[in-house]
Formats: C-alpha cells, sequence, structure tokens
C-alpha cells in the first residue's frame, strides 16, 4: 500500500516518501474526494509492539485530538488495518524551521515573527495540560504560507502523566534543547521545562547556532546546568534580557508564559491568528486512542506487554546517551555519597531477567512490594538502622534482546545494601549480565 500512486483505504492516493524512521515512513498524500493535500505517517505495528511503545503512539493520539490550534501540525483522521496504523496529518508544505535557519540566522522581525507563533501555541497545549518536551526546530514545520506549525507529540505529558509530587519524572528530549531540572531527574515542571526550550529555540533563531553547544557532551550538560552562554553582540539588548529570564536555571524564579507575552520586544508587531480562523476539518480520530491496538475481524490481535504483569521501560535516545558506559551525568548533579544505584546491561529477555530477579528476591527473603511499567520493588521486613531496606529494579529496552537494568536503593541503610549488593546480588546476576556499566570489563 505504500509508494507513488498506490491508493490507502479508497481515500487516499500516496505520492512521494517526505521521511522515515525506525518505526514510521511518512507520505505525502491527496484526498481523492477533496484533493486536499494530506501527510500521511504509517506505523508498522509489529515494531511498535516489540519496542514497547504502544503507549506513547497512543499519547500522541491522545495528545494531538486536544490541540486544535492554528500552530499546531493538526491530526485529521486516523486509520488502521492488521498490521498498520495510519495518522492522516496536515501537510507542512515549508519543511522543518530547521532548514531555514541552516542557511543562516533570521532576521529579528522574521524570528520575532516565528518565536510569537510559537509561545501562542506552547501557551495553548499548557492550558489543555499538555507539555510537549521536546520542543526544537525539528520539531517545528512550516506551512505553504510560512506559518509554524509545532509538530511531533511523541513524548508529550498531559497532566495524568504527573506524579502525586505534581511533577513530571520522565528524562526524555533533545539534549541541546532540555531544561537544566529534567537533566538532575529529580521531577520538573513541564510548563518551565518548555519555557526554557523555547529559549533556546529563540536563541537559535537570531544567532544561528545553539547557546550551549559543545563537542564534549557533559561539557555541554554542564553549561545547561548553569546556564553558561553568551549572546551575540547583534543581539538587541531586551532579548538578551528576555533570554535570561528564559534560560534561568532555577525553574522557580524562570519567566512564565504570562510575563513573556507581556514583554514589550515580544508584543510588537504582535498578529496572532484566532483561534476559530481557517477551515475547520472535521475530527475523527478514534475517542479511544487504544482503538487502534484492538482486534480486528481480519486477525490482528491486539497489543499487549510480555513477561507478566511487567512491561520493560523504552528508552528515548536522549536516555540511550545519558546511559551508555562512560557517560555517567549524574555527577554533574548528584554528590557521590549519595549514589546509590548500579546499572548493567543484558542480552536476555525481559522475562529471563525479572525471573532472576524474582529468584533473588526469594532467595533474601524480600517481598515483592510493587510491579508498575517496567519496576520491581523488593523490601525486607526486618527495621534496619535506617528503617526497611528497599530496593527497586527498573528494566530498559533497547531492544526486543538487549536491556539494561537499574537497582536502586530506595530506603534503608546504606552500608547494608552495599553488603547485600556485593554478597548476594552481583554474584547472583552474574549468568545474565552482560557488562556493568560504569566499570573496566
Amino acid at each position: 500500500m505504500e509508494g507513488n500512486g498506490k491508493v490507502l483505504m479508497q481515500k487516499f492516493e500516496l505520492g512521494r516518501l517526505l521521511g522515515q524512521g525506525n518505526f514510521a515512513k511518512v507520505y505525502y498524500a491527496r484526498n481523492l474526494q477533496s484533493g486536499q493535500s494530506v501527510a500521511i505517517k504509517i506505523i508498522d505495528k509489529e515494531k511498535i509492539l516489540k519496542a514497547g511503545l504502544t503507549d506513547q503512539i497512543k499519547r500522541e493520539i491522545s495528545t494531538m485530538r486536544q490541540v486544535n490550534h492554528p500552530n499546531v501540525l493538526q491530526l485529521h483522521e486516523v486509520l488502521a488495518t492488521k498490521t498498520k496504523i495510519y495518522f492522516v496529518i496536515e501537510y507542512a508544505k515549508g519543511g522543518e524551521l530547521f532548514k531555514k535557519v541552516a542557511k543562516g540566522r533570521l532576521k529579528e522581525k522574521v524570528a520575532r515573527k516565528y518565536f510569537q507563533q510559537l509561545i501562542s501555541a506552547v501557551d495553548f497545549c499548557h492550558s489543555r495540560g499538555v507539555y510537549h518536551r521536546d520542543l526544537k526546530l525539528e520539531n517545528i514545520l512550516l506551512d505553504e504560507n510560512g506559518t509554524l506549525k509545532v509538530s511531533d507529540f511523541g513524548l508529550s505529558a498531559v497532566v495524568e502523566s504527573k506524579h502525586q509530587d505534581g511533577l513530571l519524572h520522565t528524562t526524555c528530549g533533545t539534549p541541546a534543547y532540555v531544561a537544566p531540572e529534567v537533566l538532575s531527574r529529580r521531577g520538573y515542571d513541564g510548563v518551565k521545562a518548555d519555557i526554557w526550550s523555547c529559549g533556546v529555540i529563540l536563541f537559535v533563531l537570531l544567532a544561528g547556532c545553539l547557546p550551549f553547544y559543545d563537542t564534549n557532551i557533559i561539557e555541554m550538560y554542564r553549561k545547561i546546568s548553569k546556564a553558561e552562554y553568551k549572546c551575540p553582540n547583534w543581539f538587541p539588548s531586551q532579548v538578551c534580557k528576555l533570554l535570561s529570564k528564559m534560560l534561568d536555571p532555577n525553574p522557580h524564579s524562570r519567566i512564565s508564559i504570562t510575563k513573556i507575552k507581556e514583554n514589550p520586544w515580544f508584543r510588537k508587531g504582535l498578529n496572532i491568528q484566532p483561534l476559530n480562523s481557517g477551515t475547520e476539518i472535521k475530527k475523527i480520530a478514534p475517542q479511544d486512542a487504544g482503538a487502534v491496538f484492538t482486534p480486528h475481524e481480519d486477525g490482528s490481535v491486539t497489543l499487549e506487554a510480555k513477561c507478566g504483569h511487567i512491561k520493560p521501560t523504552n528508552l528515548n535516545a536522549f536516555d540511550i546517551i545519558s546511559l551508555s558506559t562512560g557517560l555517567d551525568f549524574s555527577v554533574l548533579f548528584v554528590e557521590a555519597d549519595q549514589k546509590n544505584e548500579i546499572q548493567f546491561t543484558s542480552s536476555k529477555s525481559a522475562s529471563t531477567i525479572i525471573s532472576k530477579l524474582e529468584e533473588i528476591s526469594r532467595n533474601l527473603k524480600l517481598k515483592i512490594l510493587k510491579k508498575d511499567g517496567g519496576l520491581l520493588k523488593l523490601e525486607g521486613s526486618n527495621e534496619g538502622r535506617n528503617g526497611i531496606f528497599s530496593l527497586d529494579a527498573e528494566i530498559f529496552e533497547f531492544t526486543p534482546s538487549f536491556h539494561l537494568v537499574e537497582l536502586k536503593k530506595s530506603s534503608g541503610d546504606t552500608l547494608e545494601y552495599q553488603k547485600v549488593l556485593k554478597e548476594h546480588i552481583r554474584p547472583a546476576l552474574k549468568d545474565i549480565v552482560w557488562a556493568w556499566l560504569g566499570e573496566q570489563q
């Protein structure tokens, strides 16, 4: 069904390939009934299942249904067959804003226009409880009229995703655009994190380069954590002041979107489209985003987690980089004596890893307190010097046959943890460990 001239669902004629990734291809297409140009994102169900990305796809559908805004790429329709999922989305003929900036920095007036539209879109998303979390030039598109369109909500979070402390806890996004509190892995406000990313985007639009770029990624993270950057001499003083407030490493004192919209430089020449402008396109995406994964009469299978009740956490590109051997960035944010975790990689299946961890818990007489996502929580029964000993074991999936496991003391005495780790856990894991991260092999 893919390629030039092919007809999808007797409704769309597929044209040229616009782009592709590991799990999807995007084609230009034309609606045979209306003649409207659209883009169709074709997702392979089997690959999504193996990668554990069903929740991410559901989230992307649910999120895009909530954000109907002139500066957000619109989802028109979702179709599904036994093997494929099809996102019918607005066609952004102008391509990525990144390509425009790659040719050279933008003039102040042009950069401000794009920044105004970006803030309008992000503000609207936040009003709907949606936090993008991966704002960057590559995820900002332009339509045929040069109107900005925020896209790619695959890493977005909604208010329901927050923990009880009201903060988000997933480390995601693109490193050069990510706020320092996201890197710290201690919980963050999605609104404030998006504002930081908008500040980075504004800098790039006017400078033609990133504010915190460094060939040494650890040095880049250090610069981000300290907000070490320098405005070029051609930046207006008002922009420098605004950036200093947006790129404030302290999220609590970082400027709000309301204050950004009140800024004199931002308001100059302001011309934001009203939300009801333009052609209204009926949304016929499923009310239940999970509907695209339910069984069909043609024999398709509901995508469910394997390995009992445990589904490994899928790693995005940022996680893979930050968890790689020799790149332990936590030293930038966590004191050495606060670290109570170890990590190892394994070529065994998730079910094998889980079985081994359950066996260890039985031998140590630890009860399995919680199974949530890719997390096993093991807890002792005796009160120690610093409370009951508790250990978290989380499994991350690179591929179905290659995993990373993180073991972390969540409560109890550190000396007891180190002793149990050395004398019992590490020896018992030797059959499934491929490599311990951060250690010489």
